[in-house]
């Protein structure tokens, strides 16, 4: 891929994942290209790859329009997110490094800051980097992979559920308990732990659908 490609479907896809351009919005080519001063060659190149993220749907003679997920799509997507999610904190405990644990109990340090001090977007930041770190603690490469993509099906979901009045705690201390099992090395603990952490993010998707859309 060139890098003008590269730099027009990271451009978009950011756009994407945060919002401007929202679930359903037809994405026009020549609109595209002037936007971000690339041909409109170069702007199809960039969607096709965004078609084979499953973040744009792509139809001949109608262009791109971006994807959008029913709730139970998201439902579904989740419950298969858990799942593995299980497996790979149930590896990442038995293979966790104490480096790995200290990089862990100094982000929720500054989860906790973050959350007192209201700062969302940085709370969702290092939440991603938590999540990372116990990806690259697991032994199964597959199952972090597929967690990966559904992870960036619903980016523009996670960001706003953080939003709901009592969430941001409840997703602090569920961290905290994956945290403990992790450290630990309490396998068991850590898949129950993580698994209820998605579960409790699917509920709240589901309970508030019509605000995160």
């Amino acid at each position: 891929m060139s890098n003008q490609t590269e730099y027009a479907y990271k451009y978009i896809r950011e756009r994407i994942l945060d919002g401007t351009f929202k679930p359903t919005q037809k994405l026009i080519e020549s609109q595209l290209s002037e936007m971000i001063s690339v041909s409109r060659n170069t702007v199809k190149k960039a969607l096709l790859k965004l078609e084979r993220e499953n973040l744009v749907s792509i139809e001949n003679n109608k262009g791109a329009t971006i994807k959008s997920f029913t709730l139970e799509e998201v439902k579904n997507y989740l419950e298969i997110r858990e799942a593995l999610e299980g497996i790979i904190a149930r590896s990442a405990a038995q293979h966790i490094k104490d480096t790995e644990i200290d990089e862990l109990e100094q982000l929720l340090l500054r989860m906790e800051h973050c959350m007192k001090q209201n700062q969302i977007d940085e709370y969702s930041k290092l939440n991603r980097l938590f999540h990372n770190i116990l990806y690259n603690a697991s032994r199964n490469i597959q199952a972090t992979e597929m967690v990966s993509m559904i992870k960036t099906q619903l980016m523009r979901f996670h960001f706003r559920t953080l939003l709901i009045p009592g969430r941001n705690e409840s997703s602090l201390n569920e961290h905290k308990m994956i945290f403990a099992s992790l450290k630990n090395h309490d396998a068991a603990m850590a898949e129950l732990a993580i698994k209820q952490h998605i579960s409790n993010v699917r509920k709240t998707i589901e309970n508030n659908y019509q605000y995160l859309l």
